[in-house]
């Protein structure tokens, strides 16, 4: 609902910023039998996928709705262009028009994965829900084509798409906000790390202005990526710096 008195002060500001950070750090990651996993160990393995995946002659394919679906196609030419890894998001209008009017909305992915998907692709099926019934769809095809699939979704732990990847990465928020800012932060940080940026190093090193914002510590996880052959994973231990943000 819109708030016509919707001013905010420096340290609402902050808290919500924190607060989206919190998410992001708090990150869960699951593998597809369920088993919990180390944060930086699931994104290293997309990592890992992402270069072996173009390296072998096949695809990453992205797929989203409303706002998960611009961060489809964001994400699709990000990775093309800056990456120079093979992607492609399925939200060609009158592909998505022609198919739904025929088959039906719930189909519109489906139908483009049994199309277009090779086997050895690699699917990535953004949801903030995580129950919408084309991307489960889509998932269930790729599977059928021997894909492999990462999902990323939120709001309810319990939600399908959870279950159906081979890593599945949570954002525990039932704000739409927070979960598609997230999403859309973990696949940059991919595309990051395998062109080779890093964070700078100083910046949980940065105090306080003299406004009275408060410090934050945040649990991001330091990410070695792996080597290009896929051959095995960086032996350093992985630095996880303590949560604490200021109580108010």
């Amino acid at each position: 609902m819109l708030r016509l008195d919707s001013r905010v002060d420096s340290a609402e500001l902050g808290r919500y910023f924190a607060t989206l950070a919190e998410h992001l750090a708090r990150t869960e990651v699951t593998s597809g039998s369920g088993e919990a996993l180390d944060f930086s160990e699931g994104l290293n393995q997309v990592i890992g996928w992402a270069r072996k995946t173009h390296a072998a002659g096949n695809k990453l394919i992205f797929l989203g709705n409303g706002g998960s679906a611009a961060i489809a196609s964001h994400m699709a030419a990000d990775f093309s262009k800056n990456g120079k890894v093979r992607s492609l998001a399925l939200n060609d209008s009158s592909m998505l028009t022609c198919i739904s009017n025929d088959l039906g909305y719930h189909r519109v992915f489906a139908e483009q994965i049994e199309m277009h998907a090779a086997r050895g692709d690699l699917v990535l099926a953004i949801s903030s829900s995580g129950r919408s019934a084309n991307i489960l769809q889509a998932v269930d095809a790729a599977r059928e084509r021997r894909c492999a699939v990462v999902t990323l979704s939120g709001f309810a732990a319990d939600n399908p798409l959870r279950a159906r990847g081979d890593f599945n990465f949570y954002i525990a928020s039932d704000r739409y906000g927070f979960v598609e800012i997230a999403h859309l932060t973990l696949c940059h940080a991919v595309l990051d790390f395998l062109c080779g940026l890093r964070a700078p190093e100083d910046i949980f090193e940065r105090v306080a202005d003299g406004a009275g914002q408060p410090r934050l510590h945040l649990a991001i996880p330091r990410v070695i990526a792996p080597p290009l052959d896929g051959s095995s994973y960086a032996s350093e231990a992985f630095a996880i710096d303590s949560v604490e943000s200021a109580k108010r």
